[in-house]
């Protein structure tokens, strides 16, 4: 199974000077974290990391200090999240037919995640790994005021990773740019394109470092772990 890390962003909401994934985190960065249980992971076989030029030389680093048995390719990250993962399409191995997809600032997934989401590709070409939604989610317009209550047990919050045949995917991103479609996650994409995107249940604890609050939440879980 190939693994794409986008790791190219900056920790505006974290208020980090740089990218936040290089923030300490226990005895690891976050980073760290993610890729050592993406190479604890049975399925994973060769792993590309995302990441800005200025980036790269830590991360390298990074890989070296957990020695990393595994492929490491590093790629150059684009303006975009979108972009980001584009040029990590364009950078797999010929041989790559499925991609997991999986946001560095998830550090908390588990190997057994990664290895449920990489089954799921025996019954379907895209989906998400999801959890259902436990608060009540409301609809609210821009002057503030509650639209619409949607029913809570349709609702799921989307993680990572996120997996999908390679060729559909390329294709997608493809029509994308052809459009000018601007999204947040390449499940988005696919559905855009009208292909399905079903749902590998995810993890309570693999939430997604933004802020000061969730590196304290991580923190936490780790040590309970450890």
């Amino acid at each position: 199974m190939h693994l794409l890390i986008p790791a190219a962003g900056v920790g505006k909401r974290m208020g980090a000077d740089g990218n936040k994934l290089l923030l300490p985190l226990l005895d690891y960065s976050i980073m760290g974290w993610t890729l050592k249980a993406a190479v604890a992971a049975s399925t994973i076989e060769w792993i590309g990391i995302i990441c800005q030029a200025i980036d790269e030389p830590v991360f390298k680093a990074t890989v070296a200090n957990l020695s990393v048995d595994k492929p490491v390719a590093f790629i150059r990250g684009g303006d975009t999240r979108q972009a980001s993962v584009n040029n990590g399409l364009q950078a797999l191995p010929a041989n790559a037919q499925h991609v997991l997809i999986h946001d560095g600032a998830r550090c908390l997934a588990t190997p057994t995640l990664f290895d449920r989401c990489a089954a799921a590709f025996d019954t379907c070409q895209g989906f998400i790994a999801a959890v259902p939604v436990k608060d009540t989610i409301k609809e609210v317009n821009d002057a503030g005021v509650i639209e619409a209550t949607p029913d809570r047990s349709r609702l799921w919050a989307a993680q990572t990773p996120q997996g999908f045949d390679v060729a559909l995917l390329k294709e997608a991103h493809q029509k994308g740019y052809s459009q000018g479609w601007s999204v947040t996650d390449d499940a988005a994409l696919f559905e855009k394109c009208g292909l399905a995107v079903h749902i590998v249940e995810g993890e309570e604890t693999n939430l997604k470092v933004t802020t000061p609050v969730d590196l304290a939440i991580a923190e936490f879980i780790l040590r309970q772990r450890l």
